[in-house]
């Protein structure tokens, strides 16, 4: 067996839903004061997804470009992390090595732990290459966070998917060991078998969160983790992107710096500018944070990173990457301003119309329209199957 010292994100592509409403039209058919949602929770606007669309289109959509750019040869596993789940059996990742036309020679799986999961996808991604450095494996998170309407998560929804290439000697970030891990059981953010949207206590939720911010850094520190001044930026879950300031001014406070507002900006500004405009992507968020830095910040070659990754319930984790001299060659910076800037604008009525689709469950014939001009899509059920089209 081949010896290797550097695991980590080799490739990294996103995509996004085909439609996004601006929270202006949402704080128009609210009464709310924009600078609730612009300023209060630091949102822009949010991705719906179409009739047609799911966290299979998404995901495939999002890993299309890796498998074009690397080919299929040395994927022999397919991790796909969710909790927007479409079947309590059958993995949303075997679709989408379907829609892909992967190997038949691989293992697919799904996991879920709330927005964790796409770390703990890369975690174990990471120990299946130290075991046979030769192949890689496709990480996929794809979510689509939906809450009812008119109540108060529903400004944070969003939808977007994250492809993630994790090898042996990577071209982006090299993942560093250790890292700090927490668990506890709250009550903060879940969604029963019977509902569609998801049921969240907003306070409940931001103490948990901190909670988790705390007792995964302990953990890391204690492990022989890296000291906190040595990270030129902080990459956090974003349920919204304002959740990130206060997790890093909780995690300064925690360890007795100063917080002042200049250097948070710096740490986690530039993080939160696909966040922003994409809403709460569940598993996708941290890496769609890892995205947005890679493609803003002026040259982080050699500079470590640091990831806070938490999942209500809840799980978080606590690790470090270091970005690879010559990232920049491997960037998706345009394509990832493409799948953002090509969303079409819906208003209100549209958005509700969409928010409130959903299928019959009598088994029958249920096509769906067509609304989607990306290369995959939803075209129906048929005998409580999912029916997908490749363009």
């Amino acid at each position: 067996m081949t010896s290797v010292s550097a695991i980590g994100i080799h490739d990294l592509s996103f995509a996004t839903s085909e439609f996004v409403l601006p929270h202006t039209a949402l704080a128009d058919h609210n009464g709310t004061e924009i600078g609730k949602y612009h300023l209060g929770i630091g949102q822009q606007s949010m991705s719906i997804t179409a009739a047609d669309e799911d966290i299979v289109t998404l995901g495939a959509a999002a890993a299309a470009p890796i498998i074009a750019r690397h080919g299929t040869d040395q994927i022999r596993t397919v991790v796909f992390a969710t909790e927007s789940s479409i079947d309590q059996a059958k993995s949303a990742g075997v679709y989408v090595h379907s829609l892909l036309g992967l190997p038949s020679a691989a293992r697919v799986v799904e996991l879920k732990q709330a927005c964790y999961g796409a770390t703990a996808a890369l975690q174990f991604a990471i120990g299946l290459v130290h075991r046979d450095p030769t192949q890689r494996v496709l990480v996929i998170a794809s979510d689509v966070s939906k809450y009812e309407l008119d109540s108060p998560g529903e400004a944070t929804q969003g939808a977007a998917a994250v492809a993630m290439l994790v090898a042996a000697d990577p071209a982006l970030v090299r993942i560093e060991e250790p890292s700090g891990v927490f668990t506890a059981d709250v009550m903060d953010f879940w969604r029963p078998n019977y509902r569609d949207a998801a049921l969240v206590d907003g306070q409940e939720s931001i103490t948990a969160y901190l909670q988790a911010v705390e007792g995964s850094w302990k953990d890391y520190t204690e492990q022989g983790g890296r000291a906190l001044d040595e990270f030129a930026a902080f990459c956090y879950h974003q349920p919204f992107t304002k959740m990130a300031y206060k997790a890093h001014t909780h995690l300064l406070n925690t360890c007795g710096y100063d917080t002042d507002k200049d250097a948070i900006a710096r740490a986690i500004g530039q993080t939160t500018a696909y966040n922003a405009v994409v809403g709460n992507s569940y598993t996708a968020a941290v890496y769609l944070g890892l995205a947005a830095l890679l493609d803003q910040a002026d040259d982080l070659t050699d500079q470590a990173v640091a990831f806070l990754s938490y999942g209500s319930g809840s799980v978080a984790e606590f690790f470090a990457g270091t970005v690879v001299p010559g990232y920049r060659e491997h960037l998706r910076t345009e394509a990832n301003s493409e799948a953002i800037a090509r969303r079409r604008p819906v208003d209100y009525a549209g958005y509700r119309e969409l928010h409130e689709q959903t299928f019959p469950t009598d088994g029958g014939d249920h096509p769906t329209p067509e609304q989607t001009t990306g290369p995959f899509r939803l075209a129906g059920i048929r005998a409580h199957k999912r029916v997908y089209q490749v363009r």
